[in-house]
């Protein structure tokens, strides 16, 4: 099956008060901010589950055995390492050990992404090494590669402006495929003119 050989990681942080869009809250509060994120992971859950690919969730506090994500479509596997970099290199190179030949990995917290952007996304991968979703605040809300390639995940200040640019210059001269920028929902002004969020914000 192809499906084996496609494998789409989603970073997670657990949906909890107070520790979950930290950012946001401090702006709206820590109950809207929760149900927001809540509301996105359903999204994610929404757009991913028709991928043919294989999935895997990656929690960043402990495994949830009784939520939205069904265990019979996502392996469940707890990040690690001691930042970003570290437990996302680690969850690819622990995809690529288990035989997979195209690996994407995305957040939870993309409201601007479609199961259609994710298919395309692997499609690039049939004849590129990488492919990048650049985030407007100079991050990537995507990133896929068809080999492990641990220097992306390394000498990098993550969550500033700079990763997306120090990504690009370690691919340099590689076979790249670059996405559409898109917006990702860390800040108050990133829910402005988007009508699905105005419940959450109305009192």
């Amino acid at each position: 099956m192809t499906n084996n050989k496609k494998l789409l990681l989603i970073f997670t942080r657990n949906p909890e008060l107070g520790k979950c869009k930290t950012r946001l809250a401090a702006t709206i509060g820590d109950k809207p901010a929760l149900a927001i994120y809540t509301f996105l992971l359903r999204h994610t859950q929404n757009i991913t589950a028709p991928l043919k690919a294989a999935k895997a969730v990656y929690y960043s506090e402990g495994i949830w055995e009784n939520d939205l994500w069904d265990p019979a479509i996502y392996k469940k596997r707890l990040q690690e390492g001691e930042d970003l970099g570290q437990r996302m290199s680690n969850a690819f190179k622990e995809g690529f050990a288990q035989g997979y030949k195209k690996i994407i990995i995305i957040g939870s917290d993309m409201y601007d992404l479609s199961t259609d952007n994710l298919a395309h996304a692997f499609e690039t991968l049939d004849k590129d090494d990488f492919v990048v979703g650049p985030a407007i605040d100079g991050g990537y809300y995507l990133l896929g590669m068809t080999r492990y390639a641990p220097s992306l995940f390394e000498n990098k200040e993550w969550g500033t402006s700079s990763v997306l640019k120090d990504t690009l210059e370690d691919i340099k001269g590689e076979r790249i495929a670059l996405l559409p920028p898109k917006n990702d929902i860390d800040y108050y002004e990133d829910l402005k003119g988007i009508d699905a969020f105005d419940p959450f914000l109305k009192k």
